[in-house]
């Protein structure tokens, strides 16, 4: 492991001390419209609005997250991140799978030949994913990752299309949080009800809640009920 990200890895249990210190903290949001999920609440709190009245006093929660950014983009999300940061929270990738949406669609003349197809995929999006995660370890903080939800298609079929295919990038996510040992919102086990989804994709005023709830938990170190935070096990 590079040093930059061996100082990423070694962040979060520092980052808990300090917080539980009564520091104060500056936590960023990075990513897609998981956290920059104004757009679809009818006028009601985003997960930013939400987030903040769970730090402690003093704390401030900015968001460089936007709506509709792929993985690759974070990089540019950072450059505006305020230098004061002291957490960053990534979540990232939901969009690079609707970009590869088509692929379920193609024929294929077998299943090896389907299976092949997705590996590939899978392995553009891993590329992808270390790059972003390169970027945001030169900034040397603590960072939590968080997984893709599943979608509320209300086809069935398309459900299970759209969960099977995310699982692909969601096991790229989950490595790499165990790979360099960061904490893991699971964002699956989160928002697991009808009520947590503003369309099928988007996140509601609920599911921003129950994310602003463990955002904040990662920030304090607070322990989380189970399916929510995990504090992986990997290098330290």
């Amino acid at each position: 492991m590079g040093a930059g990200l061996a100082a990423l890895a070694a962040a979060p249990a520092k980052a808990a001390g300090e917080a539980q210190a009564g520091r104060a903290g500056h936590v960023v949001l990075l990513g897609d419209s998981i956290l920059d999920n104004g757009a679809y609440v009818a006028g009601g709190p985003d997960v930013i609005a939400q987030l903040r009245p769970l730090l402690p006093q003093g704390w401030q929660a900015g968001l460089a997250a936007r709506d509709g950014a792929v993985v690759s983009g974070v990089a540019r999300q950072l450059e505006q991140a305020p230098g004061a940061a002291t957490h960053l929270v990534v979540s990232a990738g939901g969009n690079d799978a609707l970009r590869q949406e088509g692929l379920l669609a193609q024929p294929a003349r077998s299943v090896a030949e389907a299976v092949q197809r997705l590996a590939e995929m899978q392995q553009a999006f891993r590329q992808d994913y270390r790059m972003m995660l390169q970027a945001v370890s030169a900034r040397r903080l603590p960072v939590a990752l968080c997984t893709i939800y599943d979608p509320r298609f209300p086809d069935q079929q398309q459900r299970n299309l759209a969960v099977t295919g995310l699982a692909l990038f969601n096991d790229v996510i989950i490595r790499e949080a165990f790979r360099l040992g960061l904490p893991l919102i699971d964002l699956r086990l989160i928002c697991d009800q009808d009520g947590d989804f503003a369309n099928p994709i988007e996140p509601s005023v609920q599911g921003g809640r129950k994310i602003a709830a463990a955002i904040a938990r990662f920030v304090t170190g607070e322990p989380a009920p189970r399916g929510s935070t995990v504090d992986t096990g990997g290098p330290r």
